[in-house]
């Protein structure tokens, strides 16, 4: 670690502290030419992928439009907050744990697809219209027949 007010290159670490919050470490030092003393904090980096879009552009991850495009498709639906929350958690786990630097929109949409399917069956259809462009009766048809076989039976 360069030491800021002289950039000599050797330091010495006098104490290691993990943060209040947990998600660092602060580290207090001091160079060994101009002994002077400093702090530094040692964070995680995470990176999402970029999204690549069907029309080959790229952006990047957005957990704001994630949160919007959940929330509208369960508009007026009975799903509590923390189940949103858990859903959105969920998939940016399986973006970031996929170890890949670039995924496709379409796939984070069937990551949406199973967390709405699991969390409201007709959020997941209101979704999946607009996903699968449903084009007539037939394709909504054929969507709530599937949801339709993984129904439980009421007692």
């Amino acid at each position: 670690m360069k030491c800021p007010f002289c950039q000599h290159e050797d330091t010495q670490v006098l104490d290691t502290r993990v943060s209040e919050e947990g998600d660092a470490i602060r580290r207090r030092r001091r160079c060994t030419k101009c002994d002077k003393r400093f702090t530094t904090y040692e964070r995680i980096e995470l990176s999402m992928p970029i999204i690549v879009k069907k029309n080959g552009s790229r952006t990047e991850f957005s957990s704001a439009k994630l949160r919007g495009s959940l929330m509208l498709a369960l508009r007026k639906r009975p799903v509590a907050a923390e189940a949103i929350d858990t859903a959105v958690a969920t998939i940016e786990e399986k973006l970031l744990t996929s170890g890949r630097r670039e995924v496709e929109s379409g796939y984070v949409g069937e990551l949406v697809m199973q967390e709405l399917k699991r969390l409201d069956k007709i959020a997941y259809i209101r979704f999946a219209s607009v996903y699968k462009n449903f084009e007539d009766l037939a394709e909504f048809q054929e969507a709530i027949a599937e949801v339709g076989h993984e129904r439980k039976p009421r007692k």
